[in-house]
């Protein structure tokens, strides 16, 4: 075994065993917290409760062993199943199976493609944006379990917030969220209260999922129906993961291989279509309840996927009872934690242009549900607000000597910043023209383009320009796309 290969065979193992005993605690809240979710979501996909609980294990096992971001929870996530209702609809779950699978296919081929070097183009301003409409999300998802609810429920609601929140200062031995699950479920479970339970959201699965081949033609036709709804289904769920990892990295103070969970997605996704599940991703949610409870290794996300296993087969008469309340109470506490409060102080001091990108992440993530609209359109806003500012730091300044008139260009000159480039030359000058553009640099075509009309009505006055100072990127360019003629060159 080489030294290199040594070496990650030990940063592998230190993934798993570093903190064995936390990691284990973090991951029994997840698996508790995923029962409700899995089984909403396949409800919102049109599908039978199993069939988001079945993909939710398998996508959580497959990541925990090969994915690039230790900690991460992923599962049957609500972004995906919006987008499978159509299909599903139309064509039968058959096609979904299918449609799952080369969902997988096509995440492995963009994380061998090097796609989460994309991400880089996300701006911060975005991210919060992101983080706040997840919080908001979350807690938004809250409000059916408590709308039109008894006493009893906001009561159980107050003690479990109580004692997630209080214990810890006493004792942090047990995850706070895991000793309110434990509790309030004991209370409900000895006094007869009325309350909602996991057992009201559907039935429970009672045998693991069988290995079959989607059933569906293998034909052109098939993939015709199944093609624009997979790669929408790849990219949503890449983007929604790239962004849970970056977060988990921020949170956590570490690195992870986002190519790599790419392709670990890709293959989780994979597997889940062939033993009956749906295609999922990174839960943000999830994944700070883990993050929050001390869970740091792929321990945390291998138990939480056994752990639901476990859950629904051999301990499902105790499952069924835990009241919703409790689950509530956890996931209302993550929202709160995830909301990035200081963002909201620092308002008044933040540049106008990022804070209507955060908002605007924020608004769009809102209304739609939809986490890769809200960041789609926070990546656009800041490109056209960014081409905004630059364009206005181009100008053009005049100098004379003698005869000679000198016009030295300043900054970035692409398609946004040459709309008014001609109107700051004065064409009707008699004598030799020099254009100084050391100060400049040429981006697109659309640079080019500007400046050879600039010669061009020059050329026109019979004072053909003298060009100086491009350096070699624009030179190279200009030479490639000018037109012939207009400008003789000069150092």
């Amino acid at each position: 075994m080489t030294p290199q290969s040594l070496t990650r065979a030990q940063q592998y193992r230190r993934e798993w065993l570093a903190q064995p005993r936390a990691d284990i605690l973090a991951g029994l809240v997840v698996a508790l917290a995923l029962i409700p979710e899995a089984i909403a979501f396949s409800i919102i996909a049109g599908v039978d409760p199993q069939v988001g609980l079945y993909a939710s294990f398998i996508i959580a096992i497959v990541t925990a062993f090969i994915g690039g971001r230790p900690g991460m929870i992923s599962a049957a996530t609500g972004a995906m199943a919006l987008l499978m209702t159509g299909l599903v609809k139309d064509h039968g779950l058959a096609y979904l199976f299918a449609a799952s699978v080369l969902t997988g296919a096509l995440q492995v081929a963009f994380g061998w493609a090097g796609l989460a070097r994309y991400l880089k183009f996300v701006p911060r301003s975005v991210m919060t944006g992101f983080v706040n409409a997840l919080a908001i999300l979350i807690f938004l998802a809250q409000l059916p379990q408590l709308i039109g609810a008894n006493v009893q429920t906001y009561a159980m609601l107050a003690a479990g917030l109580a004692i997630i929140y209080l214990l810890p200062r006493v004792f942090r031995a047990v995850p706070s969220a895991l000793v309110a699950i434990v509790a309030l479920t004991v209370v409900s479970v000895l006094t007869g209260a009325d309350v909602r339970t996991v057992g009201d959201m559907g039935t429970l699965p009672g045998a693991l999922p069988p290995l079959a081949l989607p059933q569906v033609p293998l034909t052109l036709e098939t993939l015709g129906i199944i093609l624009p709804v997979s790669l929408t289904l790849a990219l949503v769920g890449l983007l929604e993961s790239l962004l849970t990892a970056q977060l988990i990295d921020e949170r956590t103070d570490t690195t992870s291989d986002k190519n790599t969970e790419a392709r670990a997605q890709g293959a989780a996704n994979i597997i889940t279509g062939f033993f009956g599940g749906m295609a999922g991703c990174a839960m943000i949610g999830q994944s700070m309840i883990n993050v929050t409870n001390g869970g740091r290794g792929r321990l945390s996300t291998f138990t939480a996927g056994l752990g639901l296993l476990i859950l629904i087969l051999a301990l499902q008469p105790l499952l069924v009872q835990i009241p919703m309340a409790a689950l509530v109470a956890v996931m209302i506490v993550v929202s709160i934690s995830t909301f990035d409060w200081r963002s909201l102080r620092d308002l008044r001091v933040t540049p106008r242009g990022e804070v209507l990108v955060m908002l605007s992440t924020v608004a769009v993530t809102v209304v739609t549900h939809d986490l890769s609209r809200g960041v789609l359109v926070g990546v656009i806003l800041s490109a056209l607000l960014f081409a905004r500012q630059v364009s206005n730091a181009s100008r053009v300044t005049v100098s004379d000597t003698g005869g000679l008139r000198t016009y030295h260009v300043q900054g970035q000159l692409f398609f946004v910043s040459t709309h008014d480039f001609l109107r700051q030359f004065d064409f009707t000058h008699a004598g030799p023209v020099v254009i100084d553009l050391s100060g400049a640099h040429l981006w697109d075509g659309s640079a080019v383009a500007a400046l050879d009309k600039v010669l061009a009505r020059f050329a026109r006055q019979g004072q053909p320009p003298t060009l100086l100072g491009l350096n070699e990127a624009s030179a190279t360019l200009f030479r490639r796309l000018s037109s012939p003629g207009g400008a003789s060159a000069g150092h």
